[in-house]
């Protein structure tokens, strides 16, 4: 007898738009970066999984800088931290940014690996900028325990700023490594909701 291949399914939105659903995504905050609680007075952020963004104060609400995803808040912002701190990370002028122009004071990634001396000959002055973002970001949370959930998140806010015009699309970094839905995920309709305007977060996305 021969065997047949299994049945792959795969979502086509004339047949099984009705299969969409739309949940609400609730999303707190401002945070602080952890150790800069104090100085900009701002509550430390919950150890939970779910969506991060982080923004600067802009305007009459907060503009986005970056999207970022984890099982562990606490964990995965320890891990950015000891990032930054290396050089490893693009450093932006912060009052720039406030204006949604993006600056950038030291180019991280692939740049900062091949040019270590030059992060290091002029340390003491990019560190001033690394401690000033830092303490300049705040952050906004939303909980999501389903890693995928987390991602495709994560694709539909990132791949909605590439494809804007707008002036705060240019702060986030270009390149990032998403995965967004696959073809048999049937799609989500998210509607974020926030207490606070953030220039870059849409009011309703398709994940």
């Amino acid at each position: 007898m021969r065997e047949e291949l299994p049945d792959f399914w795969s979502f086509n939105r004339p047949r099984d738009e009705s299969l969409v659903k739309t949940e609400d995504l609730h999303w707190y905050g401002p945070f602080s970066w952890k150790d800069f609680e104090k100085t900009n007075k701002l509550e430390p952020l919950p150890d939970i999984a779910g969506v991060y963004l982080l923004t600067f104060e802009y305007k009459d609400g907060y503009i986005l800088r970056s999207v970022g995803v984890t099982n562990s808040m606490k964990r995965r912002f320890a891990q950015h931290t000891r990032e930054y701190l290396a050089g490893n990370y693009t450093i932006l002028d912060v009052d720039y940014a406030k204006v949604g122009i993006r600056k950038e004071i030291w180019h991280g990634w692939g740049y900062a690996k091949e040019h270590r001396d030059e992060f290091l000959r002029y340390k003491n002055y990019i560190m001033s900028f690394i401690k000033k973002e830092l303490e300049s970001y705040r952050i906004f949370i939303t909980e999501v325990e389903d890693k995928r959930k987390r991602e495709r998140i994560e694709f539909a806010i990132v791949q909605n700023i590439y494809s804007s015009k707008e002036p705060w699309a240019n702060l986030i970094d270009g390149g990032m490594t998403l995965r967004g839905r696959f073809n048999n995920e049937i799609p989500i309709e998210i509607r974020n909701i926030c207490s606070y305007k953030v220039y870059g977060l849409s009011e309703k996305l398709e994940i």
